[in-house]
């Protein structure tokens, strides 16, 4: 649990320990379409965190007791690979891998048009390559990009970061060192046009004041991320077309 006070200094001379103010997002990289064999596939960095998201369907749902007959049912699998941490991960699902998929299911779930494939399902992977804090907003960055690309109906694109609260200041984008040692962390997701929150999680303590301000910031960065998404996209598309119109 967060909120305890924390001996590691990460703020010296107004600039976090990695150089970034505290309104700035860390580096973001965004390929489209990077594995053949998957419907819709993204290749996602957000600072050190890389992940690669895989979206297969509309496919017929098995079983078939679990067939949903007036709309898709979406499946979301969140998993760190066992060399993605410092310390290697034992394989397979934890009950914080099960957590986090529950979660980012439910953030999509809004954009998602379900109701055009009843009976179908949609699988949703979210595989960490490599982990630096905040790796469920990247999973959900990742996740929607693959969605868009898969061809999937949807209102709109999801877009997530994280804020927190490190040595009494409300900050953007913690990395691992702050998240391990900050007192607040609040993993945010949102559809940006329209500025509705998906997901809300909280870790730590923070007063009224504090939350309001981290919300903003993670409002202001989720449309930076979503304008990245949808170039990303756009040149993918772009690059499709033009290879179509040279063969």
């Amino acid at each position: 649990m967060k909120g305890e006070e924390t001996e590691v200094e990460l703020i010296k001379e107004g600039k976090r320990l990695d150089g970034r103010g505290f309104e700035e997002l860390r580096h973001i990289k965004i390929d489209v379409g990077v594995l053949k064999r998957a419907d819709g596939s993204c290749y996602f960095e957000l600072g050190d965190n890389k992940v690669i998201a895989a979206v297969y369907g509309p496919r017929e749902m098995h079983p078939r007791h679990a067939q949903d007959a007036k709309m898709a049912v979406v499946k979301f699998r969140y998993n760190m690979a066992p060399f993605s941490t410092d310390d290697r991960k034992r394989p397979g699902p934890d009950r914080r891998s099960i957590e986090i998929s529950k979660v980012s299911r439910e953030a999509l779930d809004p954009v998602i048009m379900r109701e055009y494939y009843p009976k179908m399902a949609i699988e949703v992977y979210a595989e960490l390559l490599q982990s630096d804090a905040g790796t469920r907003t990247a999973g959900i960055n990742a996740a929607s990009v693959a969605l868009a690309d898969a061809g999937i109906p949807m209102r709109d694109l999801v877009s997530s970061v994280a804020v927190g609260k490190i040595d009494g200041e409300m900050v953007l984008d913690l990395n691992a060192m702050e998240d391990n040692h900050g007192e607040a962390d609040m993993p945010v997701a949102m559809i940006a046009r329209t500025n509705t929150i998906t997901a809300l999680q909280m870790d730590g303590r923070l007063t009224k004041e504090e939350f309001e301000r981290g919300l903003k910031l993670a409002m202001g960065a989720c449309h930076q991320i979503y304008e990245l998404q949808r170039t990303a996209l756009i040149e993918r598309y772009s690059k499709s077309e033009n290879k179509k119109e040279e063969e």
